[in-house]
């Protein structure tokens, strides 16, 4: 059993993760290095972050209702597509060495960090009036943003946040509610099928999915209020500053 003190810095671990996630979908950004500080092997941190960030999902889902309004056959659509691409991403994490993924992690942050920045730029175009060769490009990132989120997960709600922002012309906080239950859902298959092939943390993870709920539920309320342009300024600079991190820690270590 971890001291009382590591539970309680990974609870405010989770709700920053879920604060992260709710608004540009970067809980890992918080959370995995929060597991990392405690002694959590990194593939191993991976697994149990992703039993815990379901948890984010869920309390930003009850907190944007209003936004999803309406919206519910999108979400189910885009959701078939994230979830087959997790369930290969799951496939790839257990089955390449470790050394690989600690090598590949700061090349995705710095990506996610390009992709919030990327995001501010809304498509010209009206979803129905896009040539084929683009649409079925979209479905095809979609997939490709399953399997990084079932691989890694870190910031991997902001691939599908950029191309939402491409496939609709909704507003940026209802393309946002539409992607946490589209990333919450393709973390759970993850979760299920972790659980039955790796090692889960689950006295370090409860405690984070606490946290991540209550930050996934109060990052909503937050996202309301604070323009877009300054959340993606603030999430992207975060991004870069963790690649930099992890990019140390795999090359120059």
């Amino acid at each position: 059993m971890p001291p009382i003190a590591t539970l309680i810095f990974i609870f405010f671990g989770g709700i920053g993760g879920g604060l992260l996630s709710s608004a540009a979908s970067m809980a890992s950004l918080a959370s995995y290095p929060v597991l990392l500080a405690v002694g959590i092997p990194p593939v191993y941190a991976n697994v149990t972050n992703d039993a815990a960030l379901i948890w984010t999902g869920i309390g930003s889902t009850l907190s944007s209702l209003k936004e999803l309004k309406g919206h519910w056959w999108q979400v189910a659509f885009y959701a078939l597509f994230t979830v087959v691409g997790s369930l290969f991403g799951c496939y790839l994490l257990l089955t390449f060495p470790s050394n690989v993924f600690e090598k590949v992690v700061p090349f995705f942050i710095a990506g996610s960090g390009i992709m919030v920045l990327a995001s501010a730029k809304h498509h010209g175009l009206e979803p129905h009036k896009r040539p084929l060769w683009q649409e079925i490009f979209y479905i095809a990132a979609l997939v490709a943003m399953g399997v990084y989120t079932g691989y890694f997960g870190a910031a991997g709600g902001v691939i599908v946040l950029v191309l939402l922002t491409y496939i609709t012309n909704e507003k940026f906080i209802v393309v946002n509610a539409i992607k946490n239950v589209v990333c919450g859902l393709a973390n759970l298959v993850a979760l299920i099928v972790f659980a039955f092939t790796s090692k889960i943390y689950w006295i370090q993870a409860t405690p984070l999915a606490i946290g991540m709920f209550i930050g996934g539920y109060l990052g909503m309320d937050i996202l309301r209020v604070v323009p877009a342009k300054y959340m993606r300024i603030f999430i992207a600079t975060l991004a870069f500053i963790q690649a930099g991190y992890f990019f140390y820690k795999a090359y120059m270590l």
